[in-house]
């Protein structure tokens, strides 16, 4: 077969629209085959004519989209040195675009004989693993362009593939569950009419399905455990053919951008599927083990692991920061892709041992022009030593806020002392990000999310129930902070499925409604249940799919969800961008003018209020009038005003509203228990009742003539009345 010497730049398999160029990193090997797959599985073997600073290359002239291929790397077999070299193997390109199939679990995979590691199997792996793919990068994207949607107006849906959409009645059989489903118009009606503007996808890089987990008839659906990381997973795509699945996940973006929403990946950069030394050997361990991996120093034949997994990336590799870094950017310009989530962040900024936020990795991100202007989200933690970084991560970045997690759950559930962790939370937790020059929307606010309870089984189960994961419910979270309202479970009691009703409104109304960035998991906008599985990381099926059959209290969660994120749309005061002047002291100051916290009883919140583990109840009052930050075209920011009323207490209390210095007559928006109706007026030191465990929302509108920062009198008047015209589109 004819073959030129090619280029080492770029690397992977890059087709010019004559033939391929192929290009693979190895520090060690000694020799390349490149291996093409036919249709019958034939193999044709070519050696990489020539080697540049590690980098193996060549060019077919022939080779078209659709080749199957993969590599057999021919150099050190030497464990106890980190090296495992292994020619018998059928590798994946580590910059494969796409990949075909699925390992099986055949002996062949592994480089030892079962029962004896120290042993050496050298049966060859070909047609029990997978095979790379040579795709045809032009697609045309027509007008497509990047919603770019601020931090301060996004609202985030992390979502499953297939969970979001197997069941989707609108979404045609043959479809569903797969990205053609995700950029159907029904999905993509549902998201829009809910008000997200952006979804985050659990994995959809190529990942491995463990044979372990299939031999208990279970698999890995929530795919954390990634072997490509240029291709989509296969098994999301519903098109048959190799390397399909880059054309549909492209139009599955373009639809999503169509209507306004951003996609986001959540990516797993920290381990790869080949696990610890007991793994199989399917790309980058028979390639160069010791430039990928890190590795225990006293013993190279075994993997540091900061992960649970097995294994590490080396962060301080070049060939590894080079493979993250042309990952981002080939999924932002050639996939089109809004953001990322970085899965268990903290193992990336493992340069060395410590969690090191001056890392490699983060100064390659922040001064590259392509992966510094998207969304960047941190999952603040990993199993290692000092691994827990909530707050810990530099400026450009937002985090996942596990802290706003646990103060919200134990404050609804009536836990004592939260509330001045609670008022924290609500205003953005200044506390974690505040000192390093970050603003609230650095904190992506979530009490939901893959990993744990659904919203429903969160307040419907105290304990997990994951015996169907066939661990004998040892797996998953065992702290999980939730309250079944009574009953364990399932249940007919007309109190207790009101309570949770209301409890499920209480979160959704509190996380939509707290300065930051709000993210739902997919179906707590109706309910999903998991049946009390809090760790459905192994079952692909009804446990953890969205049933789209809505009753009507699923339908009423829906309607109430779509309401309160759009309040949130419409009212600025609610996404500030800025931390309020007060809110790190919790108010009770005369010149902190945007936020005031009160008692129920109208006055002024003192540090025995704050600090009392017996307090449940406070008002927040958030004045609309003193939004001391420009937009982002520099006109003033004048909104309505809010009274937040909050009851965590499991009796009822009565609030009496402040003076008329916060306003005459305010008029009822929202109550989670639905006894405060909407429209109501109640005039200044009137009196409302709040049901056990419940919340209401009062508003007035900014045309009082009020004390603010922004000024009163005609001036002030006018330039109200033109910002309202501004938001109401009417200039």
């Amino acid at each position: 077969m004819q073959i030129w010497p090619g280029r080492p730049y770029p690397l992977g398999a890059t087709y010019d629209g004559t033939g391929t160029n192929f290009a693979l990193f190895s520090g060690v090997a000694e020799r390349i085959e490149l291996c093409l797959i036919d249709a019958d599985g034939t193999e044709t073997r070519v050696d990489l004519p020539e080697v540049d600073a590690f980098v193996w290359h060549g060019y077919l002239p022939a080779i078209a989209p659709g080749q199957k291929y993969g590599y057999r790397v021919h150099g050190p077999y030497d464990p106890a040195a980190g090296h495992r070299c292994d020619p018998s193997k059928l590798l994946l390109d580590p910059y494969a675009k796409a990949i075909d199939g699925q390992i099986d679990g055949d002996p062949s995979l592994y480089s030892y004989t079962f029962g004896d590691p120290k042993s050496r199997n050298e049966s060859d792996s070909a047609g029990h693993t997978m095979t790379s793919v040579v795709v045809n990068p032009f697609f045309d994207w027509g007008h497509d362009r990047p919603p770019e949607h601020e931090y301060h107006e996004s609202v985030i849906y992390e979502a499953h593939v297939k969970g979001l959409t197997r069941l989707h009645p609108a979404v045609p059989e043959e479809m569903r569950g797969t990205y053609a489903a995700l950029g159907h118009p029904a999905v993509v009606e549902h998201l829009s009419g809910l008000g997200i503007t952006a979804i985050e996808l659990m994995p959809v890089h190529q990942f491995v399905n463990d044979p372990s987990l299939q031999e208990k008839g279970l698999s890995n659906y929530w795919g954390y455990n990634t072997i490509g990381f240029f291709a989509p997973h296969n098994g999301f795509a519903s098109m048959a053919g190799s390397g399909q699945q880059v054309q549909e996940f492209k139009s599955m973006v373009k639809a999503l951008h169509a209507a306004n929403i951003e996609v986001i990946l959540d990516v797993v950069y920290n381990h790869t599927a080949e696990g610890n030394h007991m793994g199989p050997t399917l790309s980058f361990r028979g390639i160069d083990n010791a430039s990928y991996y890190r590795l225990v120093d006293e013993d190279q034949s075994h993997y540091f692991d900061t992960t649970g997994t097995g294994n590490s990336l080396l962060m301080r590799s070049p060939a590894v920061l080079q493979l993250i870094m042309d990952s981002l950017r080939y999924w932002v310009t050639e996939m089109h892709v809004d953001g990322f989530r970085f899965d268990l962040a903290a193992t990336l900024a493992r340069q060395f041992h410590e969690v090191d936020r001056l890392s490699a990795f983060f100064d390659l991100v922040h001064q590259d022009p392509v992966i510094s202007q998207v969304k960047l989200i941190a999952e603040p933690w990993d199993l290692g030593e000092g691994g827990y970084q909530v707050g810990g991560f530099p400026p450009l970045w937002t985090e996942w806020n596990g802290q706003y997690r646990d103060t919200v759950r134990d404050f609804w559930r009536g836990e004592p002392s939260t509330l001045g962790e609670f008022a924290s939370r609500l205003t953005g937790s200044s506390d974690l990000y505040e000192h390093t020059g970050r603003r609230p929307i650095a904190s992506i606010n979530f009490v939901t999310a893959h990993d744990g309870f659904t919203l429903r089984d969160l307040v419907s189960y105290n304990d997990k129930h994951n015996e169907a994961n066939g661990e004998d419910n040892r797996d998953g979270e065992s702290h999980n902070r939730s309250w079944n309202c009574g009953v364990e479970g399932p249940t007919d009691d007309p109190a207790v499925l009101a309570l949770r009703a209301r409890q499920q409104r209480n979160f959704l109304a509190t996380l939509l409604l707290s300065q930051g960035v709000p993210m739902i998991a997919h179906g707590d906008e109706i309910g999903r249940t998991q049946g009390g599985n809090n760790n459905g990381y192994c079952q692909d099926d009804e446990i953890t799919w969205v049933d789209w059959d809505l009753d009507d209290e699923r339908q009423s969660l829906l309607e109430f969800a779509r309401r309160v994120i759009h309040l949130r749309r419409d009212h600025p005061v609610f996404r500030r961008r800025r931390f309020f002047a007060g809110a790190a002291e919790h108010g009770g100051q005369s010149d902190l003018r945007d936020i005031a916290w009160m008692t129920p009883t109208g006055g002024q919140m003192s540090d025995e209020a704050w600090s009392s583990e017996h307090a449940f109840a406070v008002m927040v009052f958030l004045n609309g009038e003193a939004i001391s930050e420009p937009d982002l075209r520099g006109q003033e920011v004048v909104d309505d005003s809010f009274l937040l009323l909050f009851n965590g207490h499991w009796e009822k209390r009565q609030f009496q509203l402040p003076g008329a210095e916060y306003g005459d007559v305010w008029t009822a928006v929202l109550d989670t228990d639905a006894q405060v109706r909407p429209g109501r007026e109640i005039r200044s030191r009137g009196r409302v009742t709040l049901a056990p465990r419940s919340m209401v929302l009062l508003t007035r509108p900014p045309e009082q003539d009020l004390p603010s920062a922004s000024g009163s009198g005609s001036a002030a008047v006018a330039s109200r009345e033109a910002s309202r015209a501004m938001r109401e589109g009417r200039v």
